[in-house]
């Protein structure tokens, strides 16, 4: 049965793209969770680059430096190896164009039911993007995520290997790949390691220099039903934001453990 759902993940593959960012919605790795079933989840990403490129990735697009963004992201678990999101909305302030919405996105995310019991840990998410033209120079762009993923006892790797495309071909799917690695103090608390790169199109990486790669420290603390993920990352190479920080803040509206339930 679990061959037959990841199939039909595997048919969305030929579907999904999207390009890379400098200022970005979300800042975060996967690691193969779902809301449970019946049970809707938001979760609000923020970003803000204190010390970043002062050059838009392209003509028209947002400067990073001193700019902020974010995007509500909505959840829903449809089974125990399903969860159906939608990203909206997507808005960023920048020192160029100052406040601006810059689309939405929908998301579906296939996971192993048996992750919460094992320690290997897998998954897929597919992304579907509708962008303005400050964000993104194609309209509709995608992404295929892939999580895999292993717990040592109270540490954690997760790897997303990350494609990104604007519909191009094979070829020029962008490989930016994330990881994470991370101990759990106790029941409400873990620190953790994050890398998040950008190495170019499949085709050709992009040289060294011009490649994006930034290391995050980060932190997550659970207070009842609040998550709180919050983290400082430090650019590694010149095409990169010098300074990020970014705070995630995520919580269940239904179900047992819900604000609303």
């Amino acid at each position: 049965m679990m061959s037959a759902r990841l199939g039909l993940a595997a048919a969305f593959v030929a579907m999904s793209s999207s390009a890379a960012f400098a200022l970005t919605d979300e800042i975060q790795v996967y690691t193969g969770d779902v809301a449970p079933p019946g049970v809707f989840n938001l979760t609000l990403h923020s970003n803000y680059t204190p010390s970043g490129l002062k050059t838009p990735d392209f003509p028209g697009g947002l400067v990073d430096n001193r700019g902020f963004s974010g995007v509500a992201e909505w959840a829903y678990g449809v089974t125990d190896w399903f969860e159906a999101g939608l990203y909206l909305p997507l808005y960023s302030n920048s020192s160029n164009q100052g406040t601006t919405f810059n689309g939405f996105k929908l998301r579906t995310l296939f996971v192993s039911p048996d992750n919460p019991t094992s320690n290997f840990y897998y998954g897929v998410n597919f992304e579907f993007s509708w962008n303005e033209k400050q964000w993104d120079t194609q309209v509709n762009t995608g992404e295929v995520r892939p999580i895999i993923g292993y717990h040592f006892g109270p540490v954690s790797l997760t790897v997303n290997p990350i494609l990104d495309n604007s519909y191009k071909g094979f070829a020029a799917l962008d490989f930016a790949p994330s990881t994470r690695l991370d101990y759990a103090v106790d029941k409400d608390w873990t620190v953790a390691l994050e890398e998040y790169d950008d190495f170019g199109e499949l085709r050709g990486f992009l040289p060294a220099d011009q490649q994006s790669h930034q290391l995050f420290a980060v932190f997550d603390h659970n207070i009842g039903p609040l998550s709180i993920e919050g983290g400082v990352g430090f650019g590694l190479t010149p095409a990169t934001d010098h300074m990020t920080l970014k705070l995630i803040l995520s919580s269940d509206l239904t179900g047992e453990n819900g604000l609303f339930k």
